[in-house]
């Protein structure tokens, strides 16, 4: 009789514990984005929350994959270096996949696109078709870009000046300081149709040369995680919702 009474309050107290026991917490990850990579990444000044393509995708992902995503905004020549150092676990940025970037860390398959834009004084009325034409003059390129590395190897130009950010590169060519400014596309046209740089335009008959797309960064050798996130694009691919999101930020 003891040991059957000793048994039940055992398992009552088995069973309270259970009741008591939390579920498991969901599985955070921290994710770096650029704070001024409009469309694709910004910080809101209203909500002082970050917004944009990317923010939504890695979102969308999380909810598929099963984790949350900590979105952490930084400079965009920071990411790689905090990505490999561990502060971050996954770059949702407008970042080119690039053989050269793949040397230090891996991609998730292409999720969009783009090439390319140039900005010029809205005094400069010349339809320019490549930055082929501004050889011998001062341009200007977003630090950690393709762009910036792809102007210098040309040895067109007097001076290629290297931005922290593009609204950086749009000041100088609205104040005079630079000829040209080549940067994402889609950023620039943002960025101009706010009206805030009534003396700059966007050169609408320029060609793209360098075109690149964009997907998520994360360590090299993390199989696991790649097809995690692989696995929830695709599905998020499949189901609309990534039709939906380019929509929403004009990207189509």
């Amino acid at each position: 009789m003891i040991r059957r009474m000793q048994f039940a309050l055992a398992a009552a107290a088995v069973s309270l514990s259970a009741v008591g026991m939390p579920a498991a917490a969901q599985t955070v990850m921290k994710v770096g984005t650029e704070t001024n990579g409009v469309p694709f990444s910004f910080l809101d000044p209203a909500t002082h929350q970050m917004q944009g393509f990317m923010v939504d995708l890695i979102q969308a992902v999380g909810k598929h994959a099963g984790f949350t995503p900590a979105v952490e905004a930084m400079d965009f020549s920071a990411l790689i270096s905090s990505l490999t150092s561990q502060k971050i676990d996954i770059i949702a940025s407008a970042m080119y996949i690039t053989d050269k970037r793949r040397q230090v860390i891996d991609f998730t398959k292409p999720v969009y696109t783009y090439g390319e834009g140039m900005i010029v004084p809205a005094t400069d009325k010349t339809d320019y078709d490549s930055y082929q034409a501004f050889k011998g003059r001062v341009v200007g390129a977003q630090v950690g870009t393709v762009y910036g590395e792809s102007l210098k190897n040309t040895g067109l130009f007097k001076e290629v000046k290297i931005y922290d950010t593009i609204p950086d590169i749009i000041r100088d060519v609205n104040a005079g300081r630079i000829d040209a400014g080549i940067a994402d596309y889609p950023t620039l046209s943002y960025y101009l149709g706010l009206g805030q740089f009534p003396r700059t335009r966007l050169v609408q008959s320029y060609k793209a040369s360098l075109p690149g797309s964009i997907g998520l960064g994360l360590r090299q050798g993390e199989d696991a995680l790649k097809q995690k996130l692989q696995a929830a694009l695709d599905e998020i691919k499949r189901n609309g919702e990534l039709d939906a999101l380019l929509k929403k930020w004009k990207l189509v």
